[in-house]
């Protein structure tokens, strides 16, 4: 059993304890036939056996032991004449699912708290215009402007949660073909020239000359890097650099995005790809972003065998990189 059993007598002493148990309190069979609480030294636990012996009824308890939470479960064993001889504990590591339950929760509130701005401007203004149906015309072009937005902010995040919820479902199928990397980058920089011309940020390229081509689903694959250089232009600064490269390395693929702009604290690194973490929220907000681009990255790299990692040194910079399998010689 992976669950923590122990077994003790009608006087609590330890008569049976499984392997896990064992992990779980550092307890070793030496300590068979001594008082619970004299090996276990906690209370709640005696507490809850004691209370099964007692009362000759199930106790139940939740019990933390470093990072890990477990249910406990305590059954009064007994004779045919009533006669209460010991109990079965049982600890159920629910750490899991209660990590399961937070997000669960977050996310609700994440999704609840980004609707609910946009919803509320966009109340606003139809109730102003509905007060004042002959508000001058420049100051109705400028409310329909500031809806307009707001209702592209709305639509972004409803197609991003989208294709969170199917990359999330497992039942998302990648059509793959094999691609050239150089293409690949160069097409990218084509398309994306306009956004990098607007903050004047200089673009390089680097694909190692022994990088082979990858397998990849194109389409997925220009989300991931859509959104790696949607973020890597939001927080450059201005006449900054963003690199692209790919580089082989043993049996994958190293493809990069790195930028010169205002970098990622040591403390945010870690969380950057969970949904909704913002590393700097009022400016994310602020620069439209809906906090699941990378999340949606992790998940279409994950889909593709690959992981996703990111290094950051604050205000010089970040880089983040997928790694992919290279595509083996038949």
């Amino acid at each position: 059993m992976q669950n923590g059993l122990l077994v003790v007598d009608g006087q609590s002493r330890l008569a049976l304890m499984n392997p896990a148990f064992c992990d779980l309190f550092g307890v070793g069979e030496d300590a068979l036939g001594s008082p619970l609480l004299e090996s276990v030294r906690d209370p709640a636990i005696e507490r809850i056996v004691g209370q099964a012996l007692r009362q000759r009824k199930p106790g139940h308890g939740h019990l933390v032991i470093g990072r890990r939470e477990f249910e406990m479960t305590s059954v009064p064993m007994g004779t045919d004449n009533g006669e209460i001889n010991g109990a079965v504990v049982l600890f159920h590591d629910i750490t899991e699912l209660k990590r399961a339950d937070e997000i669960r929760r977050d996310f609700v509130a994440n999704v609840s708290h980004e609707l609910r701005t946009p919803l509320s401007i966009l109340r606003g203004y139809i109730e102003t215009m509905m007060d004042d149906p002959k508000m001058p015309r420049a100051e109705c072009a400028r409310i329909l402007e500031v809806m307009n937005q707001h209702s592209k902010r709305l639509g972004l995040l409803a197609n991003d949660l989208l294709t969170l919820a199917q990359l999330e479902s497992g039942k998302s199928t990648l059509e793959t073909s094999e691609i050239d990397l150089l293409r690949f980058f160069n097409d990218l920089v084509r398309d994306w020239n306009k956004k990098f011309a607007a903050k004047n940020l200089k673009t390089v390229t680097n694909v190692a000359d022994d990088c082979p081509s990858i397998r990849a689903d194109e389409a997925r694959l220009r989300e991931v890097f859509d959104n790696l250089l949607d973020n890597a232009v939001k927080y450059s600064n201005k006449n900054g650099e963003i690199r692209l490269g790919a580089e082989h390395r043993g049996g994958v693929i190293a493809l990069s995005v790195s930028d010169d702009g205002i970098g990622i604290s040591a403390e945010d690194l870690p969380r950057i790809f969970e949904r909704f973490y913002r590393a700097d929220k009022a400016r994310s907000r602020e620069l439209g972003g809906t906090g699941l681009g990378l999340s949606i990255v992790k998940h279409i790299v994950q889909l593709h065998d690959g992981t996703v990692e990111a290094e950051s040194v604050p205000e010089k910079g970040a880089t983040i990189r997928v790694f992919l399998p290279a595509v083996t010689e038949s």
